[in-house]
């Protein structure tokens, strides 16, 4: 009795808590009003974890409590509400498909496939700026419309090097990075071979799509690993909270709950793991801060 008694009231204390919680990190995510009295150290820690996450889907938020709550509901869970929020919100990027391969893969290919028309449109034209803009006419399509906005603003009477450090900003790619570097220096005087280079560095492209191939399919085992796991788990759950639900009757107890959090916490560790592996690490640029392209910096004509 004094057992009920007591799990009554802590049962109480960890759903507010796990209800608390959801709230602050809704109002973190959501809120942009930063004229209230914000702790500066907070401040600045969600001012670099907004830097490096990009902005937020809230419509993905939302649907993260939505899972939360209605698992809480079903279960009287609380750490399995808050875990099934997290979980929401995490295994999408390790279980799902990767979406972006294909994107960067083609954006890669594009850049090659432009460089060597670039180096080919370099022996007919009168100039880098004139191959560049007869290049723009058959741009492959990832990176079309990039390569007729620099094309555009060549036209406008822009400064080549300026131009070209904002096709980068642009592209924010660390291939297309090489490829204007080379541009760039072609540009200041140091034109010397350019047309070798750019063959050089239509090839490094190439082989970088090669070697992402490989690791995408490394990958691929991996995420065929962790939904086996993720679905053996949920199924195990389900087949015993439906047909045998007394054999989760001590997750009901406040310790019951604490042993769901250890496990949940230790599952939460080995998928933030996985997910680790599984980012992308070619992401450092040779011209990382090019200045953005300001019409200043065209030349009156």
């Amino acid at each position: 009795m004094v057992v009920m008694v007591l799990t009554v009231p802590l049962a109480a204390v960890l759903g507010a808590a796990t209800a608390f919680g959801l709230l602050l990190v809704t109002w973190g995510l959501l809120s942009h009003d930063d004229s209230g009295p914000v702790d500066s150290v907070m401040q600045s820690w969600w001012s670099r974890l907004a830097a490096t996450r990009g902005p937020v889907d809230r419509r993905r938020v939302a649907l993260c409590l939505a899972v939360g709550v209605v698992v809480g509901v079903v279960t009287r869970w609380p750490v399995a509400a808050g875990l099934a929020a997290a979980g929401a919100w995490m295994l999408p990027a390790i279980i799902g498909p990767d979406r972006d391969h294909a994107r960067r893969v083609a954006r890669i290919e594009a850049i090659a496939t432009w460089t060597e028309a670039l180096r080919d449109n370099l022996s007919g034209a009168a100039g880098l700026e004139q191959a560049i803009t007869a290049s723009a006419i058959e741009s492959p399509e990832p990176i079309r419309e990039e390569v007729t906005r620099l094309a555009v603003r060549l036209q406008r009477s822009w400064r080549l090097p300026d131009a070209l450090r904002g096709f980068a900003d642009e592209l924010a790619d660390p291939t297309a990075d090489l490829v204007v570097a080379g541009l760039v220096m072609a540009a200041r005087g140091s034109a010397g071979q350019l047309g070798d280079v750019l063959g050089e560095l239509a090839a490094s492209a190439r082989a970088k799509v090669a070697s992402r191939q490989r690791v995408a399919a490394a990958r691929k085992r991996n995420r065929t690993s962790a939904r086996v796991i993720v679905g053996a788990t949920l199924a195990m759950a389900g087949m015993l909270a439906l047909l045998n639900r007394g054999y989760l009757a001590p997750f009901d107890t406040p310790t019951g709950q604490l042993v769901l959090l250890a496990a949940g916490g230790c599952f939460a560790l080995a998928f933030a793991w996985l997910g680790r592996l599984m980012r992308d690490r070619d992401a450092s640029r040779v011209l990382a801060g090019a200045a953005a392209p300001d019409e200043s910096r065209a030349v009156p004509t």
